[in-house]
């Protein structure tokens, strides 16, 4: 049986729940991962970010007066 099958099979209830318990995993994942790069030591130096604001790419918005027909 494919999980799609599966999933599917489920009562509305269960699916609503297993959508909101992967959203909570997602959200407590992004908020654990945080403090887990400050409880390790892995925050970036000033250094690093200046060299990851370097690779960022840049956007230059040109304004176009002209009318296209």
């Amino acid at each position: 049986m494919s999980l799609i099958k599966a999933y599917q099979g489920l009562s509305s209830k269960a699916r609503l729940g297993l959508g909101v318990g992967l959203v909570a995993w997602g959200v407590v994942g992004l908020y654990m991962s945080d403090r887990a790069e400050e409880k390790f030591g892995f925050t970036p130096s000033e250094k690093e970010k200046a060299e990851i604001e370097r690779l960022k790419p840049k956007l230059h918005i040109i304004d176009n007066k002209e009318e296209r027909p």
